[in-house]
């Protein structure tokens, strides 16, 4: 059973976005946070379940962020919130790196199990999915005692320092931060909905990969050199694009060829989110690390790296978290891999290959949607000004958001102009429906607007 009773499913709006209530918090809560987060709208958050959000107002919305890809047994899981509770009653901390606990034993024995590969494994817990990338970042150099690393542009790996340096996302996320750490370079991530050598028949992943070899490391860094490569089964922030078949295979040959490790960021397309358990599943692919975070946990802060013993080889002391592995977070974990076990995983499939078709569907009455692309409940919708030139419909992606904030849909943009479909992996097709209903109204609006203009 995904849900043990029935929710509601349909939005409600009772008052004007921000209502009353909304707006007294919103204004108290600005007064004192920093001006770096990124609200996307005035919502303010008082309880949750499943995929519904209510508001301080009373307002209820459908929920397709998931907490930004978090939340993956839906808001408030009873089974995860009773997990909470009786070990909240137990043990709040001790601190992993400096004693033993069951949970966080019971947890990285889970990890090693279910991750890809066959290889003996072992895992160091972190707090956050930046924290992950930056236990990986050493790891890697420590091991092969190598400085340099490859990631990709349209990458997001996180804002910490050496997160950062990975991250080729938006200039915004770096500017006024440098010198960020030295010795990493980026090269293109495939796009074939971009890549006209693709529409010819042609395999658009073929040239960033050349381009690494004939560019990066012929001329500027040699693949001796070289620690690991840092990358997204499906790159998440850049605009939920998926890599053609092929491609994570040929980099993997490129790393073995080369003593080079293959990193896995797992961090927003783990945990059942692909439809598979981790996302590499889908091209056969076992990295020597993998980054996770967001879904491990079921919104509890909690993150991973889980490496191949031989290569996680550092001596006490290399390195610590002090939070990290809470066994708080780990029984929450531990329910939360069992949910995705007993059929989550299987739902996301399943309602994310109906989700993908309907969205497709509409792409013939929408002359702004560009591309429908994903995998299970991470799905992108990019929004094109004209669908032969593929211009970004930037301002009108972010005016289809909002419009959906105020019809009671959570949605949130990601690249330039791609609007993500990200929902608790506890979603119904009824429920896409509702969702889907609202995403064409707002379509429809702007466009009809867009027209008015001209």
């Amino acid at each position: 059973m995904l849900w043990p009773k029935r929710v509601q499913t349909v939005p409600e709006i009772r008052t004007k976005l921000p209502g009353p209530q909304a707006r007294a918090l919103i204004e108290s809560d600005e007064q004192v946070t920093s001006s770096s987060y990124t609200r996307a709208y005035p919502l303010a958050v008082a309880r949750a379940q499943a995929a519904t959000i209510e508001d301080a107002d009373g307002n209820r919305f459908l929920d397709f962020t998931a907490g930004i890809a978090v939340c993956s047994t839906g808001h408030c899981h009873p089974r995860v919130v009773k997990a909470i509770q009786q070990q909240a009653e137990l043990l709040l901390h001790m601190s992993g790196t400096d004693f033993y606990y069951g949970p966080q034993r019971d947890l990285a024995h889970k990890l090693a199990e279910i991750t890809p590969g066959d290889d003996p494994k072992k895992i160091f817990f972190t707090n956050s999915g930046s924290e992950a990338v930056e236990a990986a970042f050493k790891l890697a150099r420590h091991h092969t005692k190598r400085q340099h690393a490859i990631s990709f542009f349209g990458a997001f790996h996180g804002r910490t320092m050496g997160a950062l340096s990975l991250t080729g996302s938006k200039v915004t996320q770096r500017r006024d931060f440098s010198p960020l750490v030295p010795g990493v370079s980026h090269i293109e991530f495939p796009d074939c909905y971009r890549c006209q050598a693709n529409q010819s028949g042609q395999a658009c992943c073929w040239k960033s990969l050349s381009d690494l070899e004939d560019k990066i490391f012929h001329k500027t860094v040699s693949p001796h050199e070289v620690a690991a490569f840092f990358v997204e089964p499906i790159l998440g922030e850049g605009g939920y694009i998926v890599p053609p078949d092929g491609f994570h295979q040929r980099l993997k040959d490129l790393a073995e060829r080369y003593d080079i490790l293959f990193v896995a960021d797992e961090v927003q397309t783990g945990m059942g989110r692909t439809g598979k358990m981790f996302a590499m599943e889908h091209w056969g692919i076992e990295p020597d690390i993998t980054c996770l975070a967001k879904g491990i946990a079921s919104g509890m802060p909690l993150g991973a790296i889980v490496a191949k013993q031989e290569v996680m080889d550092w001596g006490p002391g290399a390195h610590a978290s002090t939070f990290g592995g809470n066994p708080v977070s780990c029984v929450a974990a531990l329910e939360t891999i069992a949910l995705l076990e007993e059929g989550l995983i299987e739902n996301a499939a399943r309602v994310g290959k109906f989700m993908l078709e309907k969205l497709s569907a509409l792409q013939a009455d929408q002359p702004l949607l560009g591309n429908v692309r994903g995998r299970g409940l991470m799905i992108g919708a990019e929004l094109v000004l004209d669908s032969n030139t593929k211009q970004p419909a930037i301002e009108q992606c972010q005016e289809v958001v909002q419009r959906c904030f105020g019809k009671g849909l959570l949605l949130l943009s990601c690249g330039d102009s791609t609007v993500r479909f990200c929902p608790p992996l506890v979603i119904s097709e009824e429920q896409v429906e509702v969702a889907l209903g609202i995403f064409t109204e707002a379509l429809d609006e702007v466009t009809e607007m867009d027209q008015q203009r001209l």
